[in-house]
C-alpha cells in the first residue's frame, strides 16, 4: 500500500512537469504560428520559424527545469548537512524546537513528552522532521532533475508540434492556419483542464483558463506580426 502511494505521488510529480511543459509548447509554437501569419508570411516560414522554435525553447525548458531541480537537491542537502550538526552539537536546542512545533499542532502533557520521546530516539528521522517541519524542505530523489527534464522537453515538443500540423498537409493559408487554431484551442482547453489535479479548481474553468491565456498570447503575437507588416511595406 505504501509503495502504492509513493508510485502514486512520483507520478504525480512527472504528470506536473508534462502538464506545464505541454502548456508552454503550445503557447510558444502558436505565437510563432499567429506571429508569422499576421505578418501575410510564406507557410515554409510558419514550418521553419515554428519547428526552430519548439526546439529551442523546448531544449531550454528543459534545461531550465533540470537545473531548478539540481539546485533544489543541492540546497536539500545542504541545509540537511545543518540540521544533522544542529542534532549532533546542541540536541537540547533541536529539543525545544520540537517542543514549540508539536504545541503549536495542540500537543500537550504525557502525549508531548511521548512524541519528543519518539522523535529523538531515532537521529535520521529527528533530522527529517526538523527538515520538513522547520524548514518546509521535503527530499528529492536521485535522477528526478534528469527524468524531470527529460518529460519536460517531450510534453513541450509534442503538444507544441500540434499547431504546425495543418501547415504539413494543408496549402491553403487561410484553411491551415484556421485548422492549427482549432489544434490549439483544444489542446489549451486539455493541458489546461489537466492542470485541475494540482490546484483543485474545476477542470472545466482551469481549462477555460489556460484558453483565454494561450488566446491572448496569440493575440498579441499575430498583433505585432500585423503591425511589422505595416511598418516595413
Amino acid at each position: 500500500m505504501v509503495d502504492e502511494e509513493r508510485r502514486h505521488q512520483k507520478g504525480a510529480k512527472y504528470l506536473r512537469d508534462a502538464v506545464y511543459g505541454a502548456n508552454d509548447g503550445i503557447v510558444t509554437t502558436f505565437a510563432v504560428v499567429a506571429g508569422v501569419v499576421g505578418a501575410s508570411l510564406s507557410p515554409v516560414i510558419v514550418i521553419l520559424l515554428g519547428v526552430a522554435s519548439l526546439l529551442a525553447d523546448g531544449f531550454s525548458m528543459a534545461a531550465s527545469s533540470f537545473l531548478a531541480t539540481r539546485s533544489a537537491k543541492d540546497v536539500f542537502e545542504r541545509e540537511r548537512e545543518v540540521e544533522k550538526w544542529e542534532v549532533a552539537h546542541h540536541p537540547k536546542l533541536e529539543e525545544a524546537e520540537i517542543r514549540e512545533i508539536l504545541v503549536k499542532k495542540g500537543y500537550g502533557g504525557n502525549d508531548l513528552k511521548e512524541m519528543i520521546t519518539l522523535i529523538t530516539k531515532n537521529e535520521e528521522f529527528w533530522i527529517d522532521f526538523m527538515m520538513y517541519e522547520e524548514l518546509g524542505f521535503l527530499p528529492i530523489e536521485d535522477g528526478r532533475a534528469f527524468r524531470s527534464a527529460i518529460v519536460t522537453f517531450f510534453a513541450f515538443i509534442g503538444a507544441g508540434f500540434l499547431p504546425i500540423v495543418p501547415y504539413l498537409f494543408i496549402t491553403g493559408d487561410a484553411s491551415a492556419f484556421l485548422w492549427s487554431a482549432l489544434f490549439a484551442i483544444l489542446a489549451f482547453f486539455i493541458v489546461g483542464a489537466l492542470r485541475a489535479f494540482f490546484t483543485a479548481k474545476s477542470w472545466f474553468w482551469s481549462g477555460f483558463e489556460m484558453l483565454l491565456v494561450g488566446g491572448f498570447a496569440a493575440s498579441i503575437a499575430y498583433l505585432a506580426g500585423f503591425l511589422i507588416k505595416i511598418l516595413i511595406t
